[in-house]
This record gives structure tokens, sequence and C-alpha cells, in this order.
């Protein structure tokens, strides 16, 4: 059954909370054994911030972990020993009336030289009415790289992306050199992929590897899932995602799986869908991103950056390489 947002959180919730180099490494082209990756730098493509004294979150629910403000000195204290030095920011779903100053608010962080933070993708509804002139306005930003709407929200019902006005909404991203991100239930991913076919001047980034479920890779006999059902099968998001794939305009998010880990984890539950995004996609199509603080609900930061490292480490070097820092400073257009 589709999950909207609130009840996305919650799910996550019962996951327990569990207990650098200073440049670039050269591209090693040959290199075919694992390396430190320790020592490779990360470029993190999904850092939330909120100030809730500033900003109106409908979605936050006072009382729980989310549900206070999380702003740039958490971020520095939570990314310290990660080997994070640059971080893209996504929009936190503001109340639609706070969108442009959310925007306005980001680009005064991005210009910030002592921010981590130096570009931004920044809330959006591409098929309302005012979107064009409000889209028209990051022509040519330095800051601001991209929009997205949330679309695992009972708002925006299966189909809704293929909706008249929301095509003509990407493809003016398509124009004006913006992306869209698609966050979207795993049920949605076919029609991720038939939107990026129908825009294919616009570059597409699929948040949270097609947001799956952890949970759903786990035997039938894992005692942590007593009680608990996956909202996906393996198969069909293994298939639809490979639909998503098939699009040369978009790029897989490592990034948002951590929220979703059971009681007790271990980098070999997230590994399968780890794994599979970086096959399906291919090296030079993938980005990491962190999902803090939401990331919080599975792992503080830290140690989801060191299972991620530790699924990697087999790889070639340049393949980390290319999905810790070299993809997301080529996609951005980053001055790093």
């Amino acid at each position: 059954m589709p999950i909207d947002r609130r009840q996305f959180f919650a799910a996550a919730g019962s996951a327990a909370i569990a207990g650098l180099v200073t440049g670039q490494l050269p591209v090693l082209a040959a290199e075919k054994t694992a390396v430190n990756v320790g020592e490779i730098p990360i470029i993190d493509c999904h850092q939330h911030l909120w100030d809730l004294d500033r900003f109106k979150l409908p979605w936050i629910e006072p009382g729980t972990l989310l549900g206070k403000s999380y702003v740039m000195r958490d971020y520095l204290a939570a990314r310290e020993g990660t080997g994070i030095r640059h971080a893209v920011y996504m929009e936190v779903d503001v109340d639609p009336s706070q969108q442009q100053a959310e925007a306005d608010h980001l680009i005064e962080i991005c210009k910030t030289e002592s921010s981590p933070t130096i570009a931004a993708v920044v809330s959006g509804r591409p098929a309302s009415d005012g979107f064009a002139a409000y889209a028209r306005g990051f022509r040519g930003s330095p800051q601001i790289k991209g929009i997205r709407q949330v679309l695992h929200v009972s708002t925006a019902p299966q189909g809704y992306c293929l909706g008249e006005g929301f095509v003509r909404g990407m493809k003016l991203l398509g124009e004006l050199g913006l992306s869209f991100d698609l966050c979207m239930r795993p049920a949605d991913l076919a029609d991720g992929a038939k939107l990026a076919e129908k825009c294919p001047d616009t570059r597409f980034i699929l948040d949270h590897c097609g947001n799956a479920d952890p949970k759903a890779f786990l035997k039938s006999s894992d005692p942590r899932l007593a009680g608990v059902k996956p909202d996906h099968a393996v198969d069909a998001w293994k298939r639809d995602l490979e639909k998503v794939a098939s699009r040369p305009n978009v790029l897989c998010k490592i990034s948002g799986i951590v929220a979703r880990v059971p009681k007790e984890w271990s980098p070999d539950d997230l590994a399968p869908i780890v794994n599979h995004c970086l096959d399906t996609f291919g090296p030079q199509r993938v980005l990491f991103g962190s999902d803090w603080p939401v990331c919080l609900l599975g792992a503080p930061l830290a140690a989801w950056v060191s299972a991620l490292r530790q699924i990697i480490a087999s790889r070639p070097a340049l393949e980390q390489k290319q999905l810790l820092w070299d993809n997301a400073a080529k996609f951005y257009g980053l001055k790093v």
C-alpha cells in the first residue's frame, strides 16, 4: 500500500538510532583494487536544514525526533570525521507560501565562504500556474541548481507526475538548465521512467534509491521483521528501477535508505540496494546524499557514511570517487 510522507517517517521512526584529506585524489583509471576509501572526500548531495522559527514545515510532528530545528551548526557537528567537504541543500517541503523565502535564504547560505553548503535544490510546484515565473527567477543562478516536489504524498496520486501541467513544468526546467529530483513511491517508479522519456532535455535525479525499503530484502524468517510489512516487493522494485535507469537523463542518488533500516542493522542490510543501484545506473550516474537529519531515524550521519564506505570498498577507486565526489561536481557544475 502506498504511504504518504507522514506515514513514511512514522514507520521509519520505529528503527533504533544506531549506537580527510584536504584535496581530491587523482583519477586512478587503471586502479582495480580497493583503496582506503576514508581518504576520498565527499560532496553530500542531499543535506536538509530547517529552522522552525523561520519556516513552517507542515509535515513535521512536534515532539518527534525530527520535530525540532536542525541548523548549520548541527550539521557541522554531525559531519565530523565523515570526510564530507561540501553539501548541496535539498528542499524540506516548506509551506508553499514560503518557497521563495526558502530559496532566498539558501542563496545567502551558499554565498557564505565558510559554509559547506555551496548549492541548493529548492521547493516548487511544477504544475502550478505561477511555476514558470518562479522557476525563471533561478535561470543562471550559481546557487540554485534544481527543483523538487515530494511525490510520495497523498496529494500526488499515482500518475500525477504525468499530468499535462506537470510535464510542461518539467520541460521548462530543461530549458532553464535546472534539474528535478524524483522523490516517489516504489510503486510509481514506472511513472518516473515515463516522465523522463517525455522530457529528454531535462535532467532528473532519483532520490533515495527509488525509496527502496531495506526490510524488503530480509528473509521472512528474520526476527527483525516481526510485525513489519515492507511496502514493496524486491522484484518489482528492481524491475521498475531498471526502467528508470534506461533513461539516460536520470541519475540515481544513494540516499535515504538508512532511515528505514530495521533495529540492529548492519551494512549488509543496505548492500543489496546500494549495489543494485550502482550496477544498474553505472558509475557515472550515481551520487551520494546523506539525507541528514532524516537519516537519524536509522543512524547517525557518521554511521551511515561508514556503512556506505564499507559497501563500496571492493569497487575500483575511480568508481568510489565518482560516487562520492566527481559526479556531483560535474552534474551540478560545482567549483570545488
